[in-house]
């Protein structure tokens, strides 16, 4: 299944473009690179200055899909194993 806007939380992150949009650390403001890893609570994105962990529920996302979409996602949505989130029932976002 493509990766489109509505199904991206639903969808693998590693590998996709990203960057933090807004968060509560001012520190994570502006963060962007490639996801590299996921955990449960944490994204861990490769910057030109070296790799950062990043948590989930403190931020807000722009993820780029391959097709050069834009999606904005609120990192509360995210928070959880990859591998369960595929099969959550997400609300409408």
């Amino acid at each position: 299944m493509p990766i489109t806007p509505k199904n991206l939380v639903r969808h693998e992150l590693i590998g996709l473009r990203v960057q933090v949009k807004d968060s509560v650390n001012p520190s994570y403001k502006g963060i962007r690179g490639k996801v590299v890893d996921e955990t449960y609570n944490t994204l861990t994105i490769e910057t030109k200055k070296g790799e950062k962990k990043v948590i989930k529920k403190l931020c807000t996302f722009i993820f780029t899909l391959p097709d050069g979409t834009k999606v904005k996602v609120d990192g509360k949505l995210l928070v959880g194993r990859p591998e369960d989130r595929i099969k959550k029932k997400i609300p409408r976002w």
